[in-house]
């Protein structure tokens, strides 16, 4: 992973920009020797944020199956009739 100083990248944002969509590299941007931010490509960080709400649906749904609030075929088809159609 790539690390800038953040006045880097005040003085060379173009160039740093241009190297991440080259490289598809997150870079690490610090401030005062301490990491601040992360910079991502777009893509990246659409598919990450599809990736995590795909794992939030799984959670809920294993929270749901321990909770017990689970449905049988005959009353998910029941309940679901209405986009069935």
């Amino acid at each position: 992973m790539k690390v800038e100083l953040v006045t880097n990248l005040k003085r060379q944002a173009t160039k740093i920009l241009a190297d991440l969509h080259a490289s598809k590299e997150p870079v690490l941007i610090t401030e005062h020797g301490q990491p601040s931010a992360y910079l991502v490509d777009v893509e990246d960080y659409e598919f990450m944020q599809k990736r995590l709400q795909l794992l939030e649906g799984l959670s809920r749904g294993e929270r749901a199956v321990i909770e017990g609030r689970v449905l049988n075929e005959s009353e998910a088809k029941l309940k679901m009739s209405k986009w069935l159609k």
